[in-house]
């Protein structure tokens, strides 16, 4: 293995969350969730003291950040010094709304709804991610029409036309209250444990 870099534990960090979130979905016990939780805060640690070897900022510095962040972006969760509010939203879309204004003002060179997404994303929870966007931006969120006769039996014709089959799917189970992405993570750990 080579030096270490940002760059070269990308994959590791990416793996160990995946992990968690397996971990998660397939009813780990609270002894394994731990484990897996530290593993991915090892990959945070690993980053940070890569960067403090740079003189560029230090774990401390990472955790500031975060404290100071969720205080600005949850006006909704706590005062500006850190303490609770006496009361929270009613709901979720209130909370939403707010982080969504919050992140808006604090971002303003996004000048896309889009901008932010991750390309890294895998392409269904991607797909999801700005099918999300689009909603609460109030952008028309249809999925691309195209030919759909015959897909699901196996005559796909090229790639692009199962692509935008992938993204009606997922825009479908979006609309009722389900994650492509975590679904077929489920189908495909089904299809491995036989």
């Amino acid at each position: 293995m080579g030096a270490l870099t940002h760059e070269s534990l990308v994959e590791y960090l990416l793996e160990e969350a995946y992990e968690v979130a397996e971990t998660i979905e397939a009813g780990g016990d609270d002894e394994e969730l731990k484990s897996e939780l530290g593993d991915v805060l090892l990959q945070v640690v690993l980053h940070s003291r890569l960067a403090e070897e740079r003189h560029a900022f230090s774990f401390g510095d990472v955790a500031r950040g975060l404290t100071a962040k969720m205080i600005r972006r949850n006006p909704h969760v706590f005062r500006p010094d850190g303490s609770l509010q006496d009361s929270f939203p009613a709901t979720v879309e209130e909370i939403v709304l707010k982080w969504d204004a919050v992140k808006k003002a604090e971002k303003p060179e996004r000048g896309h709804v889009f901008d932010g997404v991750p390309a890294a994303l895998p392409a269904l929870a991607r797909a999801q991610k700005l099918l999300d966007r689009a909603e609460r931006a109030g952008v028309p969120a249809a999925p691309p029409s195209g030919p759909t006769e015959g897909l699901l039996t196996g005559d796909l014709g090229t790639e692009e036309d199962l692509g935008e089959l992938l993204f009606r799917i997922v825009a479908a189970a979006r609309a009722g209250g389900l994650d492509a992405e975590r679904a077929l993570r489920g189908a495909t750990r089904r299809f491995q444990d036989g």
